[in-house]
């Protein structure tokens, strides 16, 4: 009997690379700019929350949602789930800026951070896969 490899091919070096940088780039951005301000209770952050009328505990979860997933997109075996955990949050952010906060133009920033998340977690699905199918101990 033979065993059938499902596991997606290696990455090419470029596009291996390319997700690096784009992976440091968005953590610094999630770790600094984002959570950062919603965890150190900045005013803007603070305002943001009140005016979609959420309690001071979720601004806390959402900082500290954020502020995982940027460290997890710096560790290689979870860069793949932190990506995908951190574009189904910008689906959240986008539909808040859309109808709670009534964004406008404001909307375009969640969306194509969504949309780097996504390439991101498909570009490192064959980590992904490897934590997923890991039996458990």
């Amino acid at each position: 009997m033979t065993a059938v490899n499902t596991a997606p091919a290696p990455l090419a070096r470029g596009l291996h690379r390319t997700l690096w940088a784009l992976q440091i780039t968005l953590a610094l951005f999630f770790i600094v700019a984002s959570a950062g301000p919603k965890l150190l209770g900045e005013a803007y952050a603070v305002q943001t929350f009140e005016d979609m009328g959420a309690a001071t505990w979720f601004r806390y979860f959402i900082g500290l949602v954020e502020l995982a997933g940027g460290i997890g997109l710096l560790v290689p075996r979870l860069a793949g789930l932190a990506a995908a955990g951190l574009a189904l949050l910008m689906v959240g952010a986008t539909i808040t800026q859309a109808f709670i906060l009534h964004g406008g133009a404001l909307v375009i920033t969640p969306v194509v951070l969504f949309a780097l998340f996504v390439f991101v977690a498909w570009g490192r699905r064959a980590s992904t896969w490897e934590v997923l199918s890991r039996p458990a101990r």
